[in-house]
């Protein structure tokens, strides 16, 4: 890929959006190419920061891993999101583990060198900040919801995110993917918890799962559902 390619791909990162062509060209300039195949780690928590990643295809799992092994997924980050770059600016290590979960191209901007241009060039500083913000926000909200939330509430959020782009008028039917091990790593419960719960939703008529499918048959009741467990 050549330089203006890297800056059409930050043009089209969230980070990077809102920057000038000429911060667009000053940032390629900075970016390495990498490729990852599925189940690479592309670092791990713990190790020290050596830069941010930009995706520019494939997705990205972030999650931490508990002393017992139970693993807690932050996020699956996919083209036109960053990866890493809180501690960049903090300086201190990876804060969690990151893997290719499809074959990956990313672009790679080292720490030193992008600190460097945020001290040459204090918008493009702005600029990040604001979206690190909204990073932080929507841990702060992962954290409200562990904390005070039920399985079974976290569960119904789980379905109705994948229900968003699947919805037919009130009905939303969709391929429910991810193992049961995997949802509940999505979120902060063990795989029993998600099978009693998923089992407890079809008995009551709110889903249902044939194989891999899930047929949600009233969005509004199951949003009611949802409301009413908060």
């Amino acid at each position: 890929m050549s330089e203006s390619s890297y800056a059409s791909v930050l043009r089209h990162t969230h980070m990077f959006a809102d920057l000038s062509d000429g911060e667009h060209r000053a940032l390629a300039k900075l970016a390495v190419s990498r490729r990852y195949s599925a189940g690479d780690e592309l670092f791990c928590e713990g190790d020290d920061c050596a830069g941010m990643f930009v995706i520019a295809a494939g997705s990205v799992r972030i999650f931490k891993v508990a002393p017992s092994g139970r693993e807690q997924v932050l996020s699956i980050d996919g083209p036109g999101d960053c990866v890493a770059e809180l501690p960049v600016f903090d300086g201190g290590p990876y804060p969690a583990t990151a893997r290719a979960v499809t074959d990956t191209h990313v672009l790679f901007l080292g720490a030193r060198e992008l600190r460097a241009l945020c001290l040459e060039n204090p918008e493009v500083a702005l600029k990040i900040l604001k979206v690190v913000g909204r990073r932080l926000r929507r841990l702060v909200m992962l954290v409200e919801d562990l904390s005070f939330t039920t399985v079974r509430h976290r569960l119904i959020g789980f379905l109705l995110r994948h229900a968003q782009h699947h919805r037919s008028g009130n009905v939303a039917e969709f391929l429910l993917a991810e193992s049961h091990q995997d949802i509940a790593a999505h979120i902060g419960t063990v795989r029993e918890l998600v099978s009693r719960n998923l089992s407890r939703l079809c008995a009551e008529g709110l889903i249902r799962i044939e194989g891999k499918r899930c047929l949600i048959p009233s969005l509004t009741i199951l949003v009611d559902e949802h409301e009413g467990d908060e």
